[in-house]
């Protein structure tokens, strides 16, 4: 991976390095007994060193720890004056641990940290004693650990945002399939009546032309309907928010009733609102029923039952099967049955379907509700304040 390097850290590091130590030898020059010697250009230099190998932190990290320590330790042994010269193996020791490196980075400060003791041991006039070998090792350890918790926190965040992005899709992903159900449905019923219509009018057109007007009719209607549907759902797509009422059994009436069929709809238990992924499922097995009774037993008698209980929400749908007209061919089994299946089970309900005993087919559904609210307990009446009885005697008449 291509790493654009970044020159802002490195030219800081340098100048703070270089005028910073010229300021510190100025106090470390007056105590001869710490024997550090005058900076010279080669010490200068090789206060550039590490600034230049910061520049490198991201595309050789490994060179970049090398070049710095090492060039530290040579700044040392010459015996210039402490101060900044530690800051670049901070920065390329951090930027080690947090590109991967964690071994080299442990194994190079390990290997600092014994150069620093044998030379505050061999190489300097006054041996240093374990309180500044205990110095060192803090000083290491400490880079090391804050190192790591940067590493930690920002692979935490990596995969937060990694989390997040799957989500996402995930979220995206399960909003095309509803779309993709609800346009199925919408299709599926209103282009099945207006193929059955369409069928019948085409049959009816010569022999009983004024019954073909009713078809044509039914067909008007659907094809109007299919598209105020299909203008709500994908409104969603682009808006967020429908244009048009979305499907729910508030408009089971009117499903019914542009159905072409003669449907009943029976109603039991206290209806109330519903929650909008049970309302709108409900509405579409219903719908998909009407659609493969249109089908395939065009022209039956269709009762819709629909009862509220306290916990769930039954529906039936059954149709008698004595059709009056002929099934059309060619219109395909479709996926309407597995698909009212994972709608209710995608709710924690079930579907069945089958053919009736008597004849005829019987779609029967269980969607579960959440408790309904208790009603408002309505608040304790107010006590009439009492009127304590005089203890004036009364005036004689």
């Amino acid at each position: 991976m291509y790493h654009r390097v970044d020159p802002v850290l490195p030219v800081v590091v340098g100048i703070a390095q270089v005028f910073l130590t010229v300021a510190a030898q100025y106090w470390q020059l007056r105590n001869p007994d710490l024997g550090r010697v005058p900076l010279t250009w080669w010490g200068c230099l090789l206060l550039l060193v590490g600034p230049g190998a910061i520049a490198l932190r991201r595309r050789a990290p490994v060179v970049a720890l090398v070049v710095t320590l090492t060039a530290t330790s040579v700044y040392m042994l010459f015996g210039y004056a402490y101060g900044p010269v530690f800051l670049s193996p901070i920065i390329v020791i951090v930027s080690a641990v947090g590109n991967g490196h964690r071994r080299a980075a442990w194994s190079a400060s390990g290997a600092f940290f014994l150069f620093v003791v044998a030379y505050a041991t061999w190489f300097i006039p006054h041996r240093a004693g374990l309180f500044h070998h205990t110095a060192v090792a803090a000083y290491l350890l400490l880079t090391l650990t804050v190192a790591e918790w940067h590493r930690v926190r920002r692979e935490r965040l990596a995969e937060r945002r990694r989390v997040a992005r799957e989500e996402a899709r995930r979220q995206a992903s399960e909003e095309r399939l509803t779309m993709a159900q609800e346009l199925h449905d919408v299709l599926a019923h209103n282009i099945s009546l207006i193929h059955v219509q369409a069928s019948t009018a085409l049959h009816l057109l010569d022999d009983h032309p004024e019954q073909a007007r009713t078809a044509l009719t039914a067909i008007k209607q659907a094809s109007r309907d299919v598209l105020t549907e299909m203008r709500g759902v994908l409104s969603l797509l682009k808006d967020g928010a429908p244009r048009s009422p979305t499907a729910g059994m508030a408009l089971l009436d009117g499903l019914a009733a542009g159905s072409g069929l003669p449907v009943t709809v029976e109603v039991t238990g206290e209806p109330r609102p519903l929650p909008p992924g049970i309302d709108r499922a409900g509405y579409r097995i219903v719908q998909e029923s009407l659609t493969n009774v249109s089908r395939h037993a065009p022209g039956s008698r269709v009762t819709i039952n629909v009862a509220y209980a306290a916990e769930e929400l039954r529906l039936v749908v059954e149709d008698d099967g004595a059709g009056t007209a002929r099934a059309v061919a060619g219109l395909g089994g479709g996926n309407g049955i597995p698909g009212m299946r994972e709608r209710a089970a995608a709710l924690g309900g079930s579907l069945s379907a089958g053919p009736r005993p008597g004849g005829g087919f019987r779609v029967a559904a269980r969607l579960p509700l959440p408790p309904a609210p208790p009603p408002p307990t309505p608040p304790p009446p107010t006590p009439l304040l009492s009127v304590p009885p005089s203890t004036e005697p009364e005036e004689p008449k």
